[in-house]
């Protein structure tokens, strides 16, 4: 069990997160933000989480925090819906369950610690492991909606990182980018420290091979796995190495992806997080979908 799973486990109990419950009681984003239009969807979700690990892993201090003090090889699966109700909880769910949820998670941290094969020291707590950890889930989920669903502009773009320090500043991230402007400086910073590194294609492939999706569309969660690379920056993409043909899309298979992701935007899924945090608000159903 890692310490998503015992954070979530001791907030929710044995019982399945209500988004609905309690009644009137916001969250820690408002509802008309963009980030609860972004996360939404699913597709982008997919693709920008799968994104945001990658750029996590190539960090040499988070890749040993990550690969080794989680369940990602063993229960991949598991780790990924552990990994996607925490970000749930943290957009959608009541206030006051959120903040418990990652103040059990920043407690997790702190047991979580070691030096890496390079000679790192590290602790999941570090501030600025937490930026950078902040800025790539940011960075991921906001590019694959706007280059799969939707071209947001710059504005918007600025929004979902301002949006983001309420939460940042409760995991810890208290340098996390606030601005685009402030991402990109962040990428440059960081990028001479980043590492090509066997972990990235370990994951990957366990992206690729693991059931998320059923046995038909098992050919379409692979065109999203290397979706989630091509929306890399460009420069980190070579510097990492993942550059080569396998990981690139054609251009119907990127017209198809669009296609889904448009199509998921306009879906108004009644069990979704998103339209529950909406009733629980006395919202429409369909507030997220205009």
């Amino acid at each position: 069990m890692d310490f998503i799973e015992q954070a979530v486990n001791r907030r929710m109990g044995d019982e399945r997160f209500d988004f609905r419950q309690p009644p009137g009681e916001a969250a820690l984003l408002p509802a008309d933000s963009v980030t609860w239009r972004i996360f939404k969807n699913p597709v982008s979700m997919f693709v920008g989480g799968i994104t945001a690990v990658i750029l996590e892993l190539a960090e040499p201090r988070v890749r040993d925090g990550v690969w080794n003090n989680t369940s990602f090889r063993t229960d991949p699966m598991g780790r990924l819906r552990r990994t996607g109700l925490a970000a749930m909880v943290t957009v959608y769910g009541p206030r006051s369950k959120a903040e418990a949820m990652i103040a059990g998670i920043r407690r997790m941290h702190g047991k979580v610690s070691g030096v890496t094969s390079e000679g790192f020291t590290y602790n999941a707590n570090d501030e600025e492991l937490l930026n950078w950890v902040q800025a790539t889930a940011s960075y991921g989920f906001l590019e694959a909606y706007s280059q799969l669903v939707k071209p947001l502009t710059d504005v918007e773009k600025d929004s979902v990182y301002r949006e983001g320090s309420l939460p940042a500043s409760l995991y810890g991230a208290l340098g996390a980018p606030r601005s685009q402007a402030e991402q990109q400086s962040l990428f440059a910073a960081v990028q001479p420290k980043l590492k090509p590194t066997d972990v990235i294609g370990e994951f990957l492939e366990l992206m690729l091979s693991t059931p998320v999706f059923p046995k038909l569309l098992r050919p379409y969660q692979h065109l999203l796995v290397r979706a989630a690379v091509t929306i890399l920056p460009a420069e980190t993409r070579q510097h990492l190495e993942l550059d080569a043909p396998r990981w690139q899309l054609k251009s119907w298979q990127h017209s198809l992806i669009k296609l889904s992701g448009r199509l998921a935007d306009r879906l108004v899924i009644k069990a979704s997080p998103a339209v529950h945090a909406c009733q629980r608000l006395g919202l429409p159903d369909g507030f997220l979908y205009k």
